[in-house]
């Protein structure tokens, strides 16, 4: 795995990731984590947690691994290859408000990220997902028929699910993300937020 610690980069392999968690019981993977500024917000408010932010691009991360407290990490890797080391890791997985190749991965029915993203989940794992209206038009979908498809596709990964709740300007402004400040004072503030539960079939 690739860690990123501002303008370097370093390798981390399966042991040292298990040092670097070792002690915590409560551990996030944020999937397309963008800036890092969600990641280093929950591993500041959130001590007992240990924080990992998996995005693609490494240029957006340089400034927050600059940052990191030492329950936050920074990995590079793209939502498709998630490293085999992060299996079973999680107990917690969030993906906020993705774009681009994620969206569209997240709503394929053949389910190329949901399967990734139950990877990394222990049975029981929560998982929080947010997904703004504007990025789900880009792609052809309504924000209701976009939440819809992405719950479907989840849940035939082994996601238990709630009904997706609207997020309103008050309820985004919250959220320690950039998108979610962008979509509370823009012009199209409409999201949705899914969340659920890891449940590999088979298991109750």
């Amino acid at each position: 795995m690739e860690q990123i610690l501002g303008r370097t980069t370093q390798w981390l392999n399966a042991d040292g990731l298990a040092s670097r968690t070792h002690g915590y019981h409560h551990r996030l993977v944020d999937v397309g984590t963008g800036d890092g500024r969600f990641v280093l917000a929950q591993a500041r408010t959130r001590p007992d947690t240990f924080v990992l932010g998996v995005d693609a691009c490494r240029e957006n991360l340089r400034t927050a691994a600059r940052g990191a407290p030492g329950n936050a990490l920074f990995l590079i890797a793209n939502a498709h290859m998630l490293p085999p080391s992060l299996a079973a890791l999680a107990t917690e997985i969030t993906v906020n408000f993705p774009w681009g190749s994620l969206l569209t991965a997240l709503l394929d029915p053949d389910r190329p990220v949901a399967d990734r993203l139950a990877a990394l989940a222990q049975p029981g794992a929560t998982i929080s997902l947010r997904l703004n209206g504007e990025a789900l038009s880009s792609n052809g979908w309504s924000l209701d028929a976009g939440a819809a498809q992405v719950s479907s596709v989840l849940r035939r990964a082994g996601f238990v699910l709630s009904p997706a709740q609207r997020l309103d300007a008050h309820a985004l402004r919250t959220l320690p993300t950039t998108w979610a400040k962008r979509l509370a004072f823009g012009r199209d503030p409409r999201a949705v937020t899914i969340q659920g539960v890891f449940r590999p079939h088979g298991c109750r």
